[in-house]
């Protein structure tokens, strides 16, 4: 196929609009003091313990949400989709926000908790996990809703022939059929959670070894070491893209 001058420039410009900046972010990393730059690695742990456990979470919760959406028609449904999708484009701040709305120690429930066993959620290792579910779960849905749509139909009409439920179909059909794109959903989650930045240092604040993340410490080490936070964000850049690359076939199909 033969693309034109003006679409070729326009695609040449974009990539390297993007690319550039990611270049130009490698090349400042000092790769000499980079043992020196990783010695603490408590951010890192913490992002990966909590990232994990808000992955499986959002995915407990959001793939039997994105399995009833992706199977009704309703009224609701139409309504629940937009607000269930809103955190993904939602303001890091305003995310933030609503979850102390929620889970502060005044919010709707968090005071609840507070007055019933003493226990404040904000600024705890709770508070990242939650917002790290807040902010991955709506990825978990679009992209399982998406592959629910895509089902064979003819699979769920024979299964409903011979009288299986619908619980019945979504474990022993749906589930299985899935397997690649909950895989997907997973890692785009985890990778969004491991990332989260705004939502979790106003939720949860950034104190190190109880809440200071790796993105927080990258931020943090901008006014400290900013040799250290070149290397951590290139490090954090090698995993954005490798997760991209492991799933670039799985997207393709994903959004076909």
């Amino acid at each position: 196929m033969r693309f034109g001058v003006i679409l070729i420039a326009l695609a040449i410009i974009a990539t390297l609009f993007i690319v550039a900046p990611l270049v130009s972010l490698v090349m400042q990393v000092p790769w000499s003091n980079l043992p020196a730059s990783l010695e603490n690695l408590e951010p890192i742990k913490l992002s990966i313990w909590t990232s994990t456990l808000a992955t499986l979470f959002a995915l407990m919760l959001g793939v039997p949400l994105a399995w009833i959406l992706a199977k009704s028609n309703g009224r609701i449904a139409g309504i629940l989709r937009p607000l269930i999708l809103s955190p993904i484009v939602l303001p890091p701040t305003v995310a933030g926000l609503a979850l102390l709305s929620l889970w502060g120690r005044n919010g709707d429930l968090g005071h609840v908790v507070y007055e019933t066993s003493g226990w404040s959620i904000p600024f705890t290792s709770t508070a990242v996990v939650i917002a790290g579910v807040f902010v991955s779960t709506p990825f978990v849905v679009l992209i399982c809703e998406s592959n629910f749509r895509q089902l064979p139909r003819e699979i769920e009409d024979a299964a409903i022939i011979d009288r299986a439920t619908n619980k019945q179909i979504f474990e022993k059909i749906a589930l299985p059929q899935s397997r690649n794109s909950i895989f997907t959903a997973g890692l785009l989650a985890w990778a969004r959670a491991i990332g989260e930045f705004g939502a979790t240092l106003m939720f949860a604040g950034s104190f190190p070894g109880t809440t200071q993340t790796w993105p927080m410490f990258i931020y943090q080490q901008l006014d400290v070491e900013i040799e250290t936070a070149y290397t951590n964000a290139v490090l954090m850049l090698v995993l954005a893209i490798f997760v991209v690359y492991l799933l670039r076939n799985q997207l393709r199909e994903t959004f076909r």
